[in-house]
């Protein structure tokens, strides 16, 4: 029997035609066991391939759901680009790790309930409130008690602005050094250089057309790392002034808004108009008009001595707003009765004032020292900051003694300072009040309020409200929250050197500071500052004094203390120049422009990139000013100088001197400016 079966081309012949056989069963061999053991690798290469498409497509999936609108989000912190798709924000989770795992996308809201320290409550929201502008908003919860939260905003590639008020001012902001996060409350810059200013607010401002703003609601640390160019935005409980709401655990909150716009001024404008305060009413044209005569550098404050400096002022021939009676007038401070020793007559000088034309503001403050008349008062009546857990007054040291602060929470407290200021005003016709002092530093590191502060800041917000009454005139040096306090704020008291720390330098930057934190209605200090106060002693320098005054003439209001007729003729003429132009060039100016104020925020004197968006150089620009869009002002501010350099932005310009300018941008290198001048130039199309 034959069977057929399938050959291959060379097996054609015999052995393909050979008889049936039952063929033999052959043992598996090593080939076999090779090809089960492919098989299986094989198998395992297709699963592992499988798993790693499955992750890679997870993790595309997970990219997608920690990307919204421009922001990228990762375990380590995220990046907010512009349209262009450039890096314009860094931020850095300090504190902790998110979970990715926990993370997931809802809309344009990502949210993490996971940190690598356990249960967080954590989203980033986007938001569009106007086509040009996108908004974020970030909240880290921690569910755990006596956490901190930590986010470092990186500094670096761009210039950023606002803040606070710093004894070492700078335009822009200057990050030195090393400094862990402290409370970021008003304080007194000139006895703590360390201190954050008594005006402050929780905005920053940057030239990639971006904002930002820590809530009201957060415990707020601030500090900052020069070697990484970070500013360390810290929420907080322990350690700090802040506290928790009584009977609630100490959960910690760090929630903030950053804003992205076209250019840096639109931006500004948007957070101003969105989110600060503003004045309801311009305060005394007097005072943006004529020179405030404040008696505070005065060897001695009496009646006589009083009267003689008004006189003094008419002799030759200055205008005055109004005389500022500063400290000295009571006898014991916390008193609000004069001295009779030092005032024998105050009625009638008050009286002769008048009939002279002049207005008189007194010198006021939130202490009562403990040898005053009414510290006892005020202990029975439980006025005062309280120690904690108890009823005796919280006693803290000032520059004028040891005293119980007012407790400005206290409706009682407020309804008692406010009639007392009154009836100065009533008795002696008193036009109004320079509020003294007033920042959180003051109170003691324990203390206990009426109405717990939440935020220590509120102290000073409460205390300037004290002004509202009197705001056609009033003067005020701190600042939280103010900004519809319709009256003038004055920066921190100056020495009488030329540089930045607190010396003349520091004026316009700080000017520029305060404006951007929504503060337009400034006092710039006296004229030549405070060398009766500080280590210089005598008069300032006679060249110092000059620019200062010139300087001066360009600000929104003008000081004087330390009367130009101290040093010669040459100086009281300059004085006189200067407050004349003054009155017809630079009022007229800032007048319309505080009326604009009141509806939009915008600031009075402004910095050189508020029409330069595009103009790096004009970024780094701290010597010269905009009185609104159309007036640039150079001063000098360099000893033996009488010349300076001055950088024009695009544009053309008509110089004080009838020179025009039209090829801007452009640096005009040791222009001359004598020392009775002022550079300034005028915005001519």
């Amino acid at each position: 029997m034959y069977q057929i079966v399938s050959a291959t081309v060379g097996d054609i012949g015999h052995s393909a035609m050979s008889p049936y056989s039952t063929p033999k069963r052959k043992r598996v061999g090593r080939p076999s066991r090779k090809l089960i053991a492919s098989t299986a690798v094989g198998f395992i290469l297709v699963l592992a391939a499988i798993v790693a498409w499955c992750y890679y497509s997870a993790s595309l999936h997970k990219a997608d759901l920690l990307t919204t609108e421009h922001l990228d989000l990762n375990k380590h912190g995220y990046v907010i680009r512009n349209q262009a798709g450039v890096v314009i924000l860094r931020m850095q989770f300090r504190s902790g790790t998110l979970d990715l795992d926990s993370c997931s996308k809802e809309g344009k809201i990502i949210n993490c309930d996971k940190s690598n320290s356990g249960n967080i409550n954590f989203f980033i929201q986007t938001v569009k409130p106007k086509d040009t502008v996108t908004c974020y908003r970030v909240r880290w919860d921690e569910m755990e008690e006596r956490r901190l939260v930590e986010h470092a905003m990186s500094c670096g590639g761009s210039h950023w602005y606002g803040g606070a008020e710093t004894w070492s001012q700078h335009w822009p902001i200057a990050v030195k050094g090393q400094r862990s996060p402290e409370p970021f409350i008003a304080g007194d810059i000139y006895s703590n250089h360390q201190a954050f200013g008594g005006i402050l607010e929780r905005y920053w401002l940057s030239s990639n057309a971006t904002a930002i703003k820590i809530n009201d609601s957060v415990p707020f640390h601030l500090g900052w790392d020069e070697a990484n160019k970070t500013l360390l935005f810290q929420s907080r409980y322990d350690k700090s002034p802040y506290r928790s709401d009584p009977g609630q655990s100490h959960y910690v909150t760090l929630s903030y808004r950053v804003c992205v716009g076209l250019d840096i001024t639109s931006i500004h404008k948007y957070m101003v108009r969105r989110y600060f305060n503003k004045p309801n009413k311009v305060p005394s044209e007097a005072v943006f008009r004529y020179p405030i005569w404040s008696t505070r550098a005065l060897a001695e404050v009496n009646q006589e001595a009083f009267l003689k400096y008004a006189s003094d002022i008419q002799k030759h021939d200055f205008n005055c707003s109004h005389l500022e009676l500063y400290d000295g007038y009571t006898s014991d401070y916390g008193d609000f009765e004069f001295d009779t020793m030092k005032f024998p007559n105050a009625s009638a000088m008050f009286q002769k004032l008048c009939a002279d034309g002049f207005q008189v503001t007194l010198w006021t403050h939130p202490f009562v020292n403990y040898n005053s008349v009414n510290f006892g008062f005020g202990v029975e009546r439980g006025l005062f900051v309280r120690a904690p857990g108890g009823q005796l007054p919280a006693l803290v040291h000032w520059w004028n003694g040891i005293a119980g602060i007012l407790d400005f929470t206290n409706t009682e407290t407020r309804d008692w300072y406010a009639s007392n200021l009154q009836a100065l005003k009533n008795k002696y016709g008193v036009a109004s009040f320079k509020f003294d002092a007033g920042e959180t530093s003051y109170l003691p590191l324990d203390f206990s309020t009426f109405i717990p502060l939440h935020d220590p800041s509120t102290f000073t917000r409460r205390y300037t409200e004290m002004a509202i009454p009197f705001s056609d005139r009033a003067e005020l040096r701190s600042g939280y929250q103010s900004q519809n306090i319709s009256c003038f704020f004055r920066i921190m008291d100056r020495g009488s050197v030329w540089g930045y720390d607190l010396g003349i330098k520091s004026i316009i930057p700080t000017v520029l500071t305060i404006s951007i934190l929504g503060y337009q209605f400034i006092l710039p200090d006296i004229v030549g500052g405070n060398s009766h106060t500080d280590r210089t002693g005598g008069l300032p320098d006679r060249e110092l004094y000059i620019r200062w005054l010139e300087l001066s003439a360009f600000m929104p209001a003008m000081t004087f203390s330390l009367p130009p007729w101290l040093y010669d003729d040459e100086v009281v003429n300059i004085a006189r120049k200067f407050t004349a132009l003054h009155e017809s060039l630079v009022a007229p100016r800032v007048l319309e422009l505080a009326g604009e104020v009141l509806y939009t925020g915008d600031p009075i004197i402004r910095p050189l990139w508020w029409i330069a968006t595009d103009d790096e150089v004009a970024y780094n620009i701290d010597s010269q000013f905009l009185i609104g869009d159309d007036l640039l002002v150079a001063p000098v501010l360099e000893p033996g100088k009488q010349e300076r350099d001055i950088y024009l932005p695009a544009g053309r310009w008509r110089s004080y001197k009838g020179e025009y300018f039209d090829k801007g941008p452009i640096h005009l290198t040791d222009y001359p400016v004598d020392l009775d001048e002022v550079a300034y130039f005028v915005w001519s199309g």
